[in-house]
């Protein structure tokens, strides 16, 4: 399979999902105004990504951040200049200064650098090529990083990545800045104050996270480029709320395991993906479907919900959420929630429903945007 077109008329996080869910192995090239960026995918993961979009290197990032000294790194260019289809990480590591461990987290911490960027380009003309991962001649960049022994997954860098659009809209944030690899989980707490909690009563602004993102995503909301950046921007919001999260596609009896955020187990995507909930088997999620309301307390145990938490792993929560996503008078897509590793009590979800609601709205225009295109292809 090759895949080629632009990002014009493709979006990117349309072509991760392809890539992702087809569990496809093989490199990504595009080129647009802005530069050349490389994507390496193995088994629909990202184990590289490169482009001249950033200032540096993957070597400059390491310096700036103070991983690597001044006199080793110029080194490292000599070598390369004799060497040149030899990346300066690798030369880096056969030189021992600097340890296959911390090369792999500055390479994670590139990767979403470059796919953060990457999403800003508003064209580009791009290529994949199946099964080939022979890089060679085929981009003008010249350095190529670093290649991780685990990928990560598309969703969550697509996820991550507009998250930090939203974020540098209120800040200076410069997604070509040096970075550090000790604790980047930690994220400092900010003044969530907007004046919005003067209209939900007296709730403080930074306890209502739901209210806060909602103000930001909905304006993305009604002008999706398509359904699948529809699903990432219902995940993103109630990962600000949730510890961990699985969307679901409803079928006739069953819901279909499609995306996911915070499932802590090996390979999570690839798992969510093969979940597959019979509704005629568990009357607790068939109720929730049916009835097309949100359920937020006790998740009941039954033969279905227990194979469900099994094979998302944990700790059976303390308490659960779900949350329909209704399109033309259907469950289009359901969202299951909990705080299950910290067992942290659910917290308001007011501007998490209103925005699934709007999602629906957004889902049945998308879907009738698509009839009427498919009508003017067969007239034509």
């Amino acid at each position: 399979m090759s895949l080629a077109g632009r990002l014009e008329d493709l979006a990117l996080a349309d072509i991760f999902q392809i890539l992702s869910i087809g569990k496809k192995t093989g490199t990504f090239l595009v080129k647009g105004t802005k530069g050349t960026a490389l994507i390496v995918f193995k088994n629909g993961l990202i184990v590289r990504a490169e482009t001249d979009d950033l200032d540096g290197t993957l070597a400059d990032f390491m310096l700036k951040a103070g991983m690597i000294r001044e006199t080793v790194f110029q080194m490292a260019v000599e070598v390369k200049k004799k060497l040149p289809t030899q990346s300066l990480a690798d030369l880096l590591l056969d030189l021992g200064a600097i340890s296959r461990e911390v090369l792999e987290q500055a390479t994670r911490k590139r990767i979403e650098h470059v796919i953060y960027r990457l999403l800003l380009w508003e064209d580009g003309d791009f290529q994949f090529e199946l099964d080939d991962l022979e890089i060679g001649d085929k981009t003008e960049l010249q350095d190529l990083g670093w290649e991780l022994s685990k990928g990560l997954s598309p969703e969550y860098l697509l996820m991550e990545g507009a998250r930090v659009q939203d974020e540098s809209a209120e800040s200076s944030f410069d997604p070509t800045q040096a970075f550090t690899v000790e604790d980047h989980g930690q994220k400092e707490e900010t003044d969530a104050g907007t004046g919005w909690d003067d209209n939900w009563g007296e709730t403080p602004a930074a306890e209502r996270k739901d209210i806060t993102a909602l103000k930001s995503l909905t304006q993305e909301l009604r002008f999706p480029n398509s359904t699948s950046e529809i699903t990432l921007l219902v995940l993103r919001l109630a990962s600000d709320i949730f510890q961990r999260g699985v969307l679901f596609m409803a079928g006739k009896n069953q819901i279909i395991g499609l995306g996911q955020f915070g499932i802590e187990v090996d390979r999570a995507d690839e798992k969510i993906r093969g979940i597959v909930l019979s509704l005629e088997m568990s009357s607790f999620l068939k109720k929730i479907v049916t009835e097309q309301m949100p359920h937020k307390g006790p998740l009941e145990k039954d033969d279905i919900t227990l194979y469900f938490m099994d094979e998302i792993g944990g700790p059976w929560p303390a308490e659960a959420a779900f949350f329909p996503i209704v399109a033309e008078g259907k469950v289009a897509a359901v969202l299951y929630c909990d705080n299950a590793i910290s067992r942290d009590p659910i917290g308001e979800t007011e501007g998490l429903e209103i925005f699934i609601s709007h999602a629906g709205l957004a889902l049945e225009k998308s879907l009738l945007q698509r009839r009427i295109h498919e009508m003017e292809k067969g007239r034509g």
